[in-house]
Order: structure tokens, then C-alpha cells, then sequence
């Protein structure tokens, strides 16, 4: 058993000041109590920990080389920074996969993240050859959250083509699944390899649908388990919705709305160009958009028409994608911060119940974060779940400062990393004054970016 003594909790219903938790040896929360202060030393104001929605974790290996911009008339755009991932995808081994990968997951537990959706499509060797263990990549991906100590929903993505009735180009050749049996042989492969860690399990996903045939994509949605999430791409980019327009008569989500029976299981990636049909289509399905601010500024792909997708009671979880960002804090300012620009409002997750913008912004990515990694649990901290939190440190003049009711909102919109003291996942400290026990990964990820060459 252990206990943990917070100066506060964020749960559903606002903070509760002085609460002792207590789990057992597995991490499961048994108690939470309110105690006097004068018998516990209480630390920190826990908020439930975040999930990462959207990760691509090889991508952490260029943050921040890709702004060296040619000064040709040509536009640098998502399609010249996707020809740079591609060259560095070509080179990675699996251990050096594992380096990045733990490196990314330690960052992202010093952030606040307590899971991770690994959108996963580095399936085989340089050569496109299948590794002689078919699920040798995602066990690499597996074993980093296990290093670093993070909750992991591997999601092994279904890869088949280079565009809408394109074969696949030859620097893809890592990424693809040649029939629908060969993905679905992946995918069982990386179900066994998830049970070597028991806080992982795995999900469906479709890259886009320019990259996989229209048949199969029906076709997986048909098999799938029902309540397993699926997770794809769609609509980030203008040219792949005249593309898809110009293959199909259809827009992406129209065409997916006509031919899926989506629902609450359905996790649509970016959808940043959506027309009020599609809004009204995804919002009236129960399906969960999954934003990532701080790539899709960085890619400029556009602003996602959140204001009229909340009107429709839409549902939002929050990413980071190509890992540019990684504090869950900054997505959802970033994402904030965009709509205040094009609505002149600042009440962007308001509603007709609340104004409280914080609290709000908290529960959509929170509720809808745990959905998309295939956990349907709407309390913040509950007795019978595992204790993942983010606790901030309670002893810093803005938040010492600070009434009760300005809390949450003064976390989300006023502090930064520095102001983390710790994080707590499954019951256990995996981060503690903003430094991990591991001090190796550190060390590996530097020796692996030093013989890749590319920084």
C-alpha cells in the first residue's frame, strides 16, 4: 500500500483540498480521503494525468529541423517537410527506434503525460523487408514505455499506397502492408508483443485514406472488435481532400460517414478542413477528433473549425504529433489561442452549463483522451483506477497566491514546465522534481542521434 498526500485534487466537479490517496501494491486507487493537516505533509496540486492522443515517435529525431526554409519559389509546405521525414525514416534502426522513443516518453512524463496512442507505421527493415519477428518495430516502441514507465496504446497502422490509386513510393517502403491479411498478421503480431508490458495494450489504425484501399478500409471496420478504438488521419490537407474528391465524388469524412459506421470508437486525426456537413456528421456519429496544436501551426496545415464543432456538442482530445510540443498545457493554449484569433472571442470552451474555460478544456481532452486509447473511464480520479497524475508544485507565489476557484484556469493558461513537480503513473513516481530515475536514456539518445547524423 501506499499513500499520497496532495494539497488538492481536480476532480469532475472543481478541487478538493487536502485529500490523502491511497493504492495498492498494483497502483489502484483504494481511498481518497479528505485528512487534517496537522497529521499529513501535503505536496502539490494533482491534476489526472493527460494523454497523448497522436504520436509519432521517430518524428521526436528531427524537432527542429525542419526550419531551415529554402529560399526558392517553390512552397515549403507539409509535402517538402513529409519528403525530409521520409529520409530520416529510411535510416532508423530498431534500437535506435527505442532510444527515441524512450527519450520522447521520458519528455512526455516530464510534461504530464501519463499515456501515449503510438500511430505506428515504421513496420519493417530499409529495405521494406518484414523483420523475421513481424512486430520487431512495436515491440522497440513497447519496451521504450516500459524503460521509460509510461501507459502505451500501440496503434500498428495499415499502410497499403502512395496516394489515391498510387502505388506506394519507394521511400514508403518501410510502411507497407501489401494485402489486408498481411496488416491483420501485424496486427495479431503486436497484440502478443503487448503482453510482455502490462500497461500496454493496442488499437486499429488506417493512415489516411489515400493510403489504403477503399475495400479494405470497409473491410477492417467490419472485423474490428467493436469497442477497440480505431485511429486515422483525414482531412489535414487541402490537396488530399481535392485529390479525394477527384477519386471518389467524396470528401474525406463525407466519404467515411457514407461507407463506416462510425461511432464513439472512431478517432479522426487533424480533420482540420471540415464543411458544416461533415461537422454535423462526425458530431451526430459520437466520433472524437484528435487535435495537435503545436504540429499542425508548425506544418501549416490550417485551424480546425473547433467553435462550430463545440456548437454541435463535438468531442476533442489533444495530441503532439511530430513532438515540435510536448506539453499538453501549450496544446490546448495553442489551440485556444487560434480560435480567439478568427472568432474575436474568448470564450472558446465555454458552454450553456459553464464559462469555466480550464475546467472545461481539462475534461474534453481528459475523458476523450482515455476513449481514444480504448478506456472509457469519465471520473478524473476514482476509486478502482489507477493513480496517473500530473501534480504541480504548490509552493510557487502564482499559485500560493491563488483562491480556489482561479486555480485551474491560472494552471492552464499561466504555467509552465518549471512549475511541475512531479508525475505519478499506476501509483508510482516516474518523475519527481522534474528529473526521471533513468539517467541511461539521456545518454542513449544522444550516442543514437550522434551515429544517425542527423541534428
Amino acid at each position: 500500500m501506499n499513500k499520497f498526500a496532495f494539497k488538492g485534487i481536480l476532480q469532475n466537479e472543481g478541487w478538493v483540498d487536502q485529500v490523502a490517496v491511497t493504492t495498492d501494491d498494483n497502483g489502484i486507487i483504494r481511498s481518497i480521503e479528505t485528512a487534517d493537516e496537522s497529521t499529513m505533509n501535503f505536496k502539490g496540486f494533482a491534476l489526472p494525468g493527460f494523454q497523448n492522443a497522436h504520436s509519432h515517435a521517430f518524428q521526436y529525431a528531427m524537432a527542429g529541423l525542419a526550419e531551415l526554409h529554402s529560399v526558392s519559389p517553390s512552397q515549403n509546405d507539409f509535402w517538402s517537410w513529409r519528403n525530409s521525414m521520409y529520409r530520416l525514416a529510411l535510416h532508423i534502426s530498431p534500437k535506435q527506434l527505442e532510444d527515441i522513443a524512450t527519450m520522447l516518453y521520458k519528455e512526455m512524463l516530464r510534461n504530464g503525460y501519463t499515456h501515449v496512442a503510438e500511430f505506428h507505421y515504421l513496420h519493417h527493415d530499409q529495405q521494406g523487408k518484414k523483420y523475421a519477428q513481424l512486430s520487431e518495430m512495436s515491440e522497440r516502441l513497447i519496451a521504450a514505455a516500459q524503460i521509460a514507465g509510461i501507459n502505451i496504446t500501440l496503434i500498428p497502422i495499415y499502410y497499403e499506397k502512395g496516394g489515391f490509386g498510387k502505388k506506394a513510393e519507394k521511400e514508403q517502403c518501410r510502411f507497407i502492408s501489401k494485402s489486408f491479411e498481411d496488416y491483420m498478421n501485424l496486427f495479431e503480431a503486436c497484440e502478443k508483443s503487448a503482453h510482455n508490458y502490462s500497461l500496454a495494450n493496442v488499437a486499429y489504425g488506417i493512415h489516411s485514406l489515400r493510403a489504403v484501399e477503399f475495400e479494405n478500409i470497409t473491410r477492417l471496420c467490419e472485423v474490428k472488435t467493436k469497442k477497440t478504438p480505431l485511429h486515422i488521419h483525414v482531412s489535414e490537407q487541402l490537396k488530399e481532400i481535392e485529390e479525394c474528391i477527384a477519386y471518389s465524388g467524396q470528401r474525406p469524412v463525407e466519404w467515411l460517414s457514407n461507407h463506416v459506421n462510425l461511432d464513439e470508437n472512431y478517432h479522426l486525426v487533424h480533420a482540420t478542413h471540415l464543411i458544416d456537413e461533415e461537422i454535423e456528421q462526425i458530431s451526430r456519429a459520437g466520433s472524437n477528433v484528435v487535435l495537435c496544436p503545436s504540429t499542425e501551426g508548425n506544418l501549416g496545415d490550417g485551424l480546425f473549425p473547433l467553435s462550430k464543432f463545440l456548437n454541435k456538442n463535438g468531442k476533442w482530445s489533444i495530441g503532439t504529433d511530430s513532438h515540435i510540443g510536448i506539453n499538453p498545457l501549450e496544446e490546448i493554449r495553442i489551440l485556444d489561442y487560434g480560435q480567439r484569433l478568427i472568432t474575436h472571442s474568448r470564450n472558446t470552451f465555454g458552454n450553456s452549463n459553464s464559462g469555466d474555460n480550464g475546467q472545461i478544456a481539462i475534461e474534453s481532452s481528459l475523458v476523450n483522451g482515455r476513449k481514444a486509447m480504448g478506456i472509457d473511464q469519465k471520473k478524473f480520479f476514482e476509486i478502482g483506477a489507477p493513480l496517473d497524475a500530473l501534480v504541480i508544485k504548490d509552493n510557487t507565489p502564482l499559485i500560493q497566491s491563488c483562491s480556489k476557484k482561479n486555480r485551474i484556469n491560472t494552471i492552464i493558461y499561466a504555467v509552465d514546465s518549471s512549475m511541475f513537480y512531479g508525475t505519478i503513473v499506476n501509483g508510482q513516481w516516474m518523475i519527481k522534481e522534474g528529473l526521471h530515475l533513468n539517467e541511461n536514456i539521456d545518454l542513449n539518445f544522444i550516442k543514437t542521434m550522434n551515429n544517425l547524423k542527423v541534428r
